[in-house]
């Protein structure tokens, strides 16, 4: 019986892939490949992009004139009213509570540790959440009023932040009498339409 032995090539040709066809050597080996250094940013798929990108595109960013404040234009009613209620009633949240520590700190009964906490634990679970619902329910009520003053002139400028103050207070305080919702629905007018017109100027 006869044994045929075979030589190996320890290096065996092979087609790497390359950038351009232009790059392409058929006698490179895996010796080669392996001692040649390549710049991995090259694999990134934005490579070769000269310079930086002319323009951001927001597909559904179309808001009415007069929104395009601050870096990124407001997308809509809906941002606005997701965005202020949370802000709005997060803040409200915040004072009420820290109020309520204070509050409860003067109000303690007792110069004992116990009750002196327990006083500041119940001035803040009692402050805090009813001025940050309360802020909360007011801010869901503007940015929503203010949407649709804004949908129906088809224009948002501080007039309709104004008018969405008035009818906000008033509303809100509607079940306490008349006069007592004119005065809430000043009150808000008047705070409405320092923040669009400070925001209007300094953003």
């Amino acid at each position: 019986m006869s044994h045929h032995t075979t030589n190996i090539e320890e290096e065996e040709t092979f087609a790497p892939i390359y950038a351009s066809q232009e790059d392409f050597n058929p006698n490179d080996t895996v010796s080669s490949f392996l001692n040649t250094s390549y710049d991995p940013t090259r694999l990134h798929p934005l490579a070769g992009l000269g310079g930086g990108l002319d323009y951001l595109n927001l597909e559904d960013s179309e808001g009415l004139p007069g929104t395009q404040n601050g870096i990124v234009p407001s997308r809509g009613w809906s941002d606005d009213l997701t965005y202020g209620t949370g802000v709005a009633y997060l803040s409200a949240l915040s004072m009420g509570g820290a109020f309520g520590f204070y509050e409860g700190l003067r109000s303690s009964p007792s110069p004992a540790f116990k009750i002196r906490l327990n006083t500041v634990l119940n001035g803040m679970t009692r402050r805090g959440p009813f001025i940050g619902n309360s802020a909360g329910v007011m801010a869901l009520m503007y940015n929503g009023v203010n949407g649709i003053i804004g949908k129906a002139r088809g224009y948002h400028d501080p007039l309709n932040s104004v008018a969405a103050g008035a009818i906000t207070g008033a509303v809100f305080k509607s079940t306490a009498g008349l006069r007592a919702a004119g005065s809430a629905g000043g009150v808000c007018a008047v705070a409405a339409g320092i923040w669009a017109f400070g925001r209007e100027k300094f953003m």
